[in-house]
């Protein structure tokens, strides 16, 4: 069944009351179930679980996936299932909705765990306590509920503003309610058999799962004499490797520095294959042109010139040159000064969503429409908003003061720009899908920075306050956009936005502990793992990277660096105004090519990979009806999530194995 919708005209010449009218007459569905007990606890369990594989990908690339989608198709199928062998209720079409609501939100809570809060504790060496961790990021994020509604009727109900993302999961969720529901059967089998083939995969490189498997369960050090478990190497490159150094091969080298110092490697990396379909060929090629330009151009240039060097570490150790080091000591600068400016250009470069605060100030809204108030009855009230406001902004001004010593002025100060920048996020939210949350928090760094340079933590943790509440009021928005197609009630929503923040968290604050702060043999903890060969947390190096910039300047960085970040800086400009000129057509993007700097070169080349199969089968097989196009096609996205979902969640599995083993 088609999804109601007005049309342009009417859209343009109603009224707000007439257009609430008109959907509370012929799209509301006030008597279906919607919040309900299971539909709860499904989102809240779901939600937890996709929070934990965003998180995982995350600290691999700083790149926050959405899991709505996802939600909704297995959401639909475990209630499918379960109805069909009679054990419950075939889920509503609202239920589902409200699930994704909550899957949705507890993936987007996680993202100051691998950004902000992460280069917090880098900069400053302390490890923030969970309850900490858990309160700051449960205010900022309730906070951004409470701003959101009372722009809900505008974009929304007024306005009908696209909200693309939001606009597709309605659309799926119709398609498989009301249309064929075999399609939806089939996506959900599809991402279940990739999962747990992934899943296999990843026990079968992972010591833990093998220590597991070989030593506790087979025995095999017992009849079999084995003194460490076997396990297939992910660097595939290993073997060769191993081979080389025996047989006296050639090792491979760039002016006398081996491809291993450079992190040159070829791994298989079934998540990143399942992050570079997602992302598509261009923002692939992108990474992975940053990644040829550092590691195999400027790193063996630097090396040799000295510009990067061993080390000695505060313990006194020696500190040999890693890929860590190479981009910690000199590219880190140039990677952050491409992905910064390229942001901010191509946020000026859309003017309409500045634009769009000062129409949201001055347009002249039906906010008190003569008669009764026909939705008054399921939106949420303003007067929550009103009051709830002000309490929780203070309160999270408060919380960042006392648990990471930010100056109550600073905090205070930085509560205002919530709303500009709220109103920016969910512009570009309601037209392209994208919260221009980097660019966005820099805005708030270097403000904070111009007051305080003193301290990093009076810019980041502000800055981390107010991106995080800007996109999360956006993103409640998108969420609430296919609950509004299908007539839903937002009371419900606004609710289950809630459950997910809380399930976010709950999930994902000790996993946080266990995967980048896992103690030490005297249950000692420390920042130094935060950063390694597995998660590279390149979000966390572009806020330490800017923190780090406001705090010193250009003092005591090397010449060769700050050459590079002139460069850098003029290549942004240059690729940015050519997407502009050619309307988004011009193949490359500044941001990812400085992504593809701070991220390990094994994983980008595996997400070009990935990107470049997705992008060659879909060209193949783009015609409808094909025999791939259905595959290749429509299951995109169900193949990349169950890489992604399969490899993340074994991954886990594998880092609380080996807790519990030693």
């Amino acid at each position: 069944m088609a999804i109601q919708q007005l049309t342009d005209e009417q859209i343009r010449t109603w009224t707000r009351a007439q257009k609430d009218e008109w959907w509370f007459t012929n799209v509301y569905r006030g008597s279906m179930p919607q919040l309900t007990l299971r539909a709860a606890l499904t989102g809240f369990l779901l939600g937890a679980i996709l929070a934990a594989t965003s998180l995982y990908i995350g600290g691999k690339t700083g790149i926050g996936i959405g899991v709505g989608l996802t939600s909704v198709i297995l959401s639909f199928a475990l209630f499918r299932a379960l109805h069909a062998a009679g054990l419950a209720e075939d889920y509503t079409i609202l239920e589902n909705n409200c699930t994704q609501s909550i899957a949705t939100a507890a993936g987007y809570v996680v993202m100051p765990l691998f950004s902000s809060l992460a280069a917090y504790m880098l900069i400053t060496g302390r490890i923030i306590p969970w309850w900490q961790m858990m309160i700051w990021m449960v205010v900022i994020s309730i906070l951004g509920v409470l701003v959101a509604f009372p722009m809900k009727r505008r974009f929304i109900n007024e306005d009908q503003l696209p909200f693309p993302e939001g606009r597709a999961s309605g659309v799926v969720l119709d398609s498989l309610y009301t249309g064929d529901a075999a399609e939806g059967v089939y996506k959900a089998r599809l991402l279940g058999l990739v999962a747990g083939a992934t899943a296999l995969y990843q026990a079968i490189v992972s010591d833990g799962w093998m220590k597991l498997l070989q030593f506790k369960i087979l025995r095999m050090d017992q009849w079999a004499g084995m003194k460490e478990p076997w396990h297939l190497h992910e660097r595939m490159d290993t073997y060769y490797y191993q081979v080389a150094a025996k047989a006296e091969l050639w090792m491979p080298k760039i002016m006398g520095v081996d491809f291993r110092v450079l992190g040159l490697r070829f791994t298989l990396d079934a998540a990143m294959l399942g992050v570079g379909g997602l992302m598509g060929i261009a923002v692939a090629s992108s990474c992975m042109l940053g990644s040829f330009i550092n590691f195999v151009i400027l790193a063996p240039i630097m090396i040799n010139a000295g510009e990067i060097a061993q080390r000695v570490s505060p313990t006194g150790a020696m500190v040999a040159i890693s890929r860590a080091e190479i981009v910690n000591q000199w590219s880190l600068w140039w990677g952050v000064t491409m992905m910064v400016t390229g942001s901010i250009v191509s946020l000026l470069a859309k003017p309409e969503l500045f634009m769009s605060i000062f129409k949201s100030w001055g347009k002249k809204t039906d906010v008190a429409p003569q008669g009764p108030d026909l939705l008054a009855h399921i939106e949420v009230p303003l007067w929550i908003s009103y009051i709830g406001v002000p309490v929780f902004g203070f309160l999270g001004a408060w919380v960042t003061h006392v648990f990471f010593d930010v100056p109550m002025f600073l905090a205070l100060v930085s509560l205002p720009l919530i709303f500009v920048l709220t109103i920016i996020c969910t512009n570009a939210m309601a037209l392209t899908s994208w919260t221009p949350t980097g660019a966005l928090s820099k805005i708030t760094q270097f403000t904070m920075g111009a007051i305080d340079r003193s301290n990093p933590a009076s810019n980041l943790l502000p800055a981390g306050m107010t991106s995080e509440i800007a996109s999360n009021a956006a993103n409640l928005l998108s969420d609430i956009k296919p609950g509004y197609m299908l007539g839903g009630k937002p009371r419900h929503q606004a609710i289950g936005h809630v459950i997910g923040i809380l399930a976010g968290v709950i999930a994902c604050v000790p996993l946080y502990f266990l995967l980048f702060l896992p103690a030490d043999a005297n249950g000692v903890r420390s920042t130094a793992t935060l950063v390694s060969e597995q998660f590279a947390m390149p979000a966390a190096l572009q806020w330490k990277g800017v923190a780090e910039l406001i705090a010193k300047g250009l003092q005591g960085l090397p010449a060769s660096a700050l050459v590079a970040m002139f460069v850098a800086f003029v290549s942004a400009v240059a690729i940015e105004v050519m997407r502009i000129i050619t309307k988004g057509r011009f193949p490359l993007s500044s941001v990812s090519i400085g992504l593809g700097v701070v991220l390990p070169p094994e994983s980008v080349f595996a997400m070009w990979i990935g990107a470049l199969l997705f992008w060659f089968m879909g060209r193949k097989y783009k015609a409808a009806g094909t025999p791939g196009n259905r595959l290749w096609v429509d299951g995109c996205e169900p193949i990349c999530a169950g890489l992604i979902s399969g490899a993340a969640l074994m991954g886990i599995g594998n880092a609380i194995v080996n807790v519990l083993l030693n």
